[in-house]
């Protein structure tokens, strides 16, 4: 037994020599970072609650500016968030692969466009890019009113005060939101809606604490453990509902003779069947399939693709902004001001072209974003040596771009932590270095759903603030964050929603918490 035990220890020593000492470990290490120890590398430091994982990140970013090294067992991870480094990674078609932990979501939406590579990732982007076409996305504003107005009525309808967590109010009709634009379906207050929101939620949480614990990459290991036997109970509801969903669209279609898969303007106008109203997102992948272009399976992991990236992402986009509009009454009352008479020139209606007129509230979304990015880090695996400012990193290195701490570089934003739209005015935009804001992404894997993101958050903020004034609770100085899948706050978002003087009759003050 000793015999055998002095030999593991002999080939870890062999492998821990040659990741070090070789070529490839060279270069890493010297990239400056902390101290490492044999075998663990700086594993410990992340072994930390989740809550407070990304204070250990922005600590070691902080610390070791523009760049650092980490080795997590035998992986170095490099993190950067200098735009001039940012764009030789993400600046060309070179570094386009998506670091090993996105590999992880595969159990979920395996290799959709978000996570895929290569020649499927180049065919199934020159597809999908299609679905987000402008005549596409103005039919989807209509969704987005829709919910808005749902959130309106409750805070209407309520004699007393509404008190309610901010998060999950507002989740509960982004995912409705999205499962009309993705589906086609309503899923209001259904138990599978509560239930699909849930496994989202809890899927979220699981694969970050999988991210930082390499010992449950592999899958068959990670079903070993109890966070393995939930994840496979989670995927069951997340995959019954999405294939439900599928086959009812499909078996619909089958039943019309597929005449509204066809576009909008080929549509038989004399038969009413609401369903046809508007086109989803499932149904330009159901025409892809009846062309033999996507396999249901495809179908599966597009749809799960823009759930899981558009759910979190557009909720927490939303909370944030309405949190910085209650501190900032100024900025809230210039919001309002442009969106009423955005209402009055346009005949009380919310259009795709109504939308680009609110250029001030287009503003302050951004600096939401750039505040409160949806993502803190994105990831990219190098195919190549790559020169950076000051170090090459080898070929296979898994990169971090920490995009909170590029938003909040001094060197490109003066005061980082203000809240003011302004720095997006055009003549403020003309000198910025174009990688220092990327809230989605940048170069050619850029998030293909910003539009309708922006779309989303437009539409549901300018009806908020149309109607109701926002007060603070809680002040943005106390709201810490949190690294899950998208950001999050540590604890619940407050804000006080005050009626406007429009209401003809006197009601309480609407509190959502």
């Amino acid at each position: 037994m000793i015999e055998v035990l002095l030999f593991i220890i002999f080939l870890i020593s062999i492998y821990h020599f040659y990741l070090h000492y070789g070529k490839t470990g060279r270069l890493i290490n010297l990239i400056p970072g902390p101290r490492t120890i044999p075998i663990l590398g700086n594993s410990l430091l992340f072994n930390v609650p989740l809550d407070k994982l990304w204070q250990v990140i922005c600590k070691l970013q902080n610390q070791y500016y523009p760049i650092v090294r980490v080795w997590i067992f035998h992986m170095p991870w490099i993190i950067i968030c200098h735009p001039d480094d940012i764009k030789a990674l993400v600046g060309s078609m070179k570094h386009n692969e998506k670091g090993v932990v996105y590999n992880l979501s595969h159990c979920w939406i395996r290799t959709g466009l978000l996570t895929s590579g290569g020649n499927k990732w180049r065919t199934r982007r020159n597809l999908l890019t299609p679905t987000f076409h402008h005549n596409i996305l103005k039919n989807f504003v209509d969704s987005f009113v829709e919910e808005a107005n749902k959130m309106i009525m409750v805070l209407k309808n309520s004699r007393r005060p509404v008190v309610k967590k901010l998060w999950p109010f507002v989740s509960e009709y982004t995912l409705n939101s999205i499962c009309e634009t993705s589906m086609g379906i309503s899923i209001n207050n259904s138990t599978d809606s509560k239930n699909y929101r849930d496994a989202i939620e809890q899927m979220n949480d699981i694969l970050m604490y999988r991210g930082t614990r390499p010992w449950l990459y592999k899958e068959w290991i990670n079903a070993l453990f109890p966070i393995g036997k939930k994840q496979k109970k989670l995927l069951n509801t997340l995959h019954g509902f999405t294939e439900k969903i599928i086959a009812e669209r499909k078996h619909y279609h089958e039943l019309t003779g597929g005449r509204y898969l066809k576009p909008e303007s080929e549509y038989d106008t004399e038969i009413n069947d609401t369903k046809r109203r508007r086109m989803a997102f499932l149904d330009l992948l159901i025409a892809a399939n009846h062309e033999n272009k996507l396999t249901d399976l495809d179908i599966r992991e597009e749809v799960n693709t823009f759930t899981a990236a558009g759910y979190e992402t557009t909720t927490n986009g939303i909370c944030f902004a309405l949190m910085l509009l209650a501190k900032h009454k100024n900025i809230q009352d210039r919001v309002r001001l442009e969106v009423n008479t955005m209402i009055e020139e346009n005949g009380n209606k919310f259009t795709i072209s109504s939308l680009q007129k609110l250029s001030y509230l287009d503003n302050v979304i951004k600096e939401v974003l750039r505040l409160y990015p949806s993502v803190l880090l994105i990831s990219r695996v190098t195919t190549e040596d790559v020169k950076l400012q000051s170090y090459t990193i080898p070929s296979g290195t898994n990169i971090f771009i920490n995009i909170n701490a590029t938003h909040k570089d001094p060197n490109f934003w003066p005061n980082p932590e203000v809240f003011d739209p302004d720095r997006f005015l055009p003549k403020e935009c003309q000198s910025r270095h174009p990688y220092s804001y990327l809230p989605f992404s940048a170069g050619p894997r850029n998030c293909i759903g910003q539009r309708y993101a922006n779309l989303q958050l437009k539409v549901v903020i300018a009806l908020l603030v149309q109607n109701f004034y926002l007060e603070p609770v809680d002040l943005s100085e106390n709201i810490e964050i949190m690294m899950k899948i998208s950001i999050s706050p540590t604890r619940p978002l407050y804000e006080m929603i005050l009626v406007t003087n429009s209401w003809k009759e006197k009601r309480e003050p609407a509190e959502i918490r």
